[in-house]
């Protein structure tokens, strides 16, 4: 290429972008860690250089924050597995190359759905009450992301808008519905639903409040994986994703494969609602989904799709936020300082993945290579 261009008079340029074929597996997890390593390090100089304190306690506090004793360990795998669930029904769509970004609407319906049965079904035998929750939760989410993938496959709309807007519909009916159930009246919140009786409360199990929650998102991970890589179906999204056009070659239905991926996504990210109703807020507002639907497209983006590496960058990132709000507490810094920080990390942690399918290929360099070729021969 060098010396082609020499020949043609044309100038090499200084830096080149080129997309690696050699990247394994063990090679992208030591590009990652390497990033991870490398952030800390500039996250130390920046704590000294800002608040003059020792980096090690800093990100000591921040360990504690997230796993410091056995509640904050519990809330921290309940919010993991919460943050998972939804990275888990993104997962399908983004693979189909459907941008979904309506999960926080769909997270909402979900949880409405889940609060109308806690409210005006709560005299239901327990397991029947279990039932309708998941069932409803799931078909609100199902629905609300059927009306997308409709308008999609039948007039080719633009999905990213389109879920977009949804969200905005949710949290309109979302408020409306929490005005209704106001408690006290005039407060503009629901309260605790059932705080006596505690009925449509995911239980305990074995003593631990959130050991449900984690096993159910834990067989989610194993069956998507299945669903996603072993599957008839699986395969069809995934053709789908690479080109329609193949697809439909290949006699696959393009419109049925975009409306039965996302009426599942719709369905785990409404379920996802019902985790966060009933397994752990017991309550529901505007602010149920917390920007999390947003943040589990991060989830699934980095792990490429893979449900159980989703678990590990899930962990990460609810890490980071404990981290960032127990040093924020501890030192008495600013939460923008903290944030600061696992900005950082994360800019790091995605800069990476640039990193993994990318190689940068210096002129001079190139030039070295192609005469050190040129003796040879």
């Amino acid at each position: 290429m060098a010396k082609n261009n020499e020949l043609s008079g044309k100038r090499e340029p200084l830096v080149r972008i080129v997309r690696r074929t050699d990247a394994g597996r063990i090679q992208s997890w030591g590009i990652r860690i390497a990033a991870v390593l490398v952030a800390l390090v500039i996250c130390a100089v920046l704590i000294y250089a800002l608040v003059k304190m020792n980096p090690l306690e800093v990100y000591k506090a921040m360990f504690f924050g997230a796993f410091g004793t056995t509640r904050k360990l519990w809330i921290t795998l309940r919010d993991t597995a919460m943050l998972l669930c939804i990275g888990i029904g993104l997962a399908p769509a983004f693979r189909m190359k459907f941008w979904n970004i309506g999960a926080e609407g769909q997270i909402l319906v979900g949880g409405v759905a889940t609060a109308v049965c806690m409210i005006y079904l709560k005299g239901l035998p327990e397991i029947l009450l279990f039932a309708c929750m998941l069932f409803l939760s799931s078909l609100a989410g199902a629905v609300w992301g059927l009306i997308p993938a409709w308008f999609k496959a039948h007039f080719g709309t633009n999905e990213t808008l389109f879920t977009l807007m949804m969200n905005y519909v949710a949290i309109s009916i979302t408020s409306f519905c929490v005005s209704k159930w106001e408690n006290p009246y005039g407060s503009n919140s629901v309260g605790i639903i059932n705080p006596g009786t505690k009925e449509g409360w995911l239980p305990d199990l074995f003593g631990q409040q959130y050991l449900i929650n984690v096993l159910m998102v834990a067989a989610l991970v194993v069956l998507m994986y299945i669903y996603m890589e072993r599957t008839k179906h699986g395969y069809e999204l995934a053709v789908v994703g690479d080109s329609e056009n193949t697809a439909r070659y290949a006699g696959i239905d393009v419109k049925k494969v975009i409306i039965r991926t996302m009426l599942l996504s719709g369905a785990l990210c409404g379920f996802s609602g019902f985790l966060a109703v009933s397994g752990a807020s017991h309550t529901i507002s505007t602010g149920t989904a917390g920007g999390r639907g947003f943040t589990a497209i991060i989830v699934a983006w980095l792990a490429k799709f893979n449900t159980f590496t989703m678990a590990l960058i899930a962990l990460l990132l609810v890490f980071l936020d404990k981290g960032a709000v127990e040093i924020a507490s501890k030192f008495n810094l600013n939460d923008y300082a903290s944030q600061i920080i696992t900005g950082i990390l994360l800019f790091f942690i995605l800069g990476s993945e640039f990193f993994i399918n990318y190689r940068l290929v210096f002129a001079h360099k190139e030039k070295h290579a192609v005469q050190a070729e040129g003796k040879e021969a």
